[in-house]
């Protein structure tokens, strides 16, 4: 098989998954699948983002999908890839998990029940999903899985010890599907966003002195933008990424990379 160029990024004729995509991130790297000439099956539990999102992302020519979904249930995620199915003769060729959520407390706070829902959103979620895609991928002998982890996926962070655990799961579930899926020619990667402005974070964003406090570490000199992660998405889920699996691929400025230290003098302006 030859390869040249941009066309090894062109995602025509592709179909694509994505959970969590009716806003914020998921939304950000659906725009770009759509953008790169995928057509889209987008999931959410709420409808009406849903319903708009879709609107938005078919202005690409794209035929775009939206099918109201809870991640957490079974039977649900089954109903989703059936749809998927049914719309596109059993083609499936990219899943992209971004569904997810997030509480914020001290770890001796956590209830049970908040344990349970990051755990059955973020990890039993993105098992599901990859679980269904796979019974699609394996008799075509190809398929493109993108989880999306987060700086939990390599470092802990305070009070989120609940959800950095479903991020750290993810990429090894994602490793282990490499290695599972690989004689069939189907990729397992991970995405894992730095620090990106979401309705999860905000209210950190919005906490005095938190972001100038993070821009000093960032070696990029600020947070992220939807932008940065389609990209990426774009790559994973094209040819161009065709040998590249069971990796972890940090978008994060820099953050992770180390700290300047107050060593470096600020760029002239």
């Amino acid at each position: 098989m030859s390869h040249s160029g941009l066309a090894s990024f062109d995602l025509t004729g592709k179909t694509a998954v994505v959970t969590g995509g009716s806003r914020g991130l998921g939304k950000a790297m659906a725009n770009g699948l759509a953008r790169a000439g995928a057509d889209l099956v987008i999931a959410s539990r709420t409808a009406d983002t849903l319903q708009s999102a879709a609107e938005e992302l078919s202005r690409h020519g794209r035929r775009v999908v939206p099918v109201p979904t809870d991640v957490s249930d079974s039977s649900s995620v089954a109903a989703l890839f059936r749809v998927a199915a049914d719309t596109f003769d059993g083609q499936l060729d990219i899943l992209l998990n971004a569904a997810g959520m997030n509480v914020r407390v001290p770890t001796v706070e956590y209830t049970e029940e908040m344990w349970d829902a990051i755990i059955d959103s973020n990890l039993k979620g993105t098992f599901l999903c990859c679980q269904e895609a796979g019974r699609l991928m394996i008799p075509r002998r190809s398929g493109r899985i993108i989880n999306i982890g987060s700086l939990t996926s390599s470092a802990g962070v305070a009070t989120i010890g609940p959800y950095g655990a479903t991020k750290m799961g993810v990429l090894a579930l994602a490793k282990s599907l490499a290695v599972e899926w690989g004689p069939h020619n189907i990729t397992a990667n991970v995405i894992s966003p730095g620090w990106f402005e979401t309705d999860l974070n905000r209210a950190l964003f919005q906490k005095p002195g938190w972001l100038d406090a993070t821009l000093e570490r960032m070696p990029m000199g600020r947070t992220g933008d939807g932008e940065d992660l389609a990209d990426v998405a774009v790559f994973l889920a094209s040819d161009a990424a065709r040998y590249v699996t069971g990796q972890n691929i940090t978008v994060d400025g820099g953050f992770l990379a180390g700290w300047h230290g107050g060593f470096l003098d600020p760029p002239a302006s």
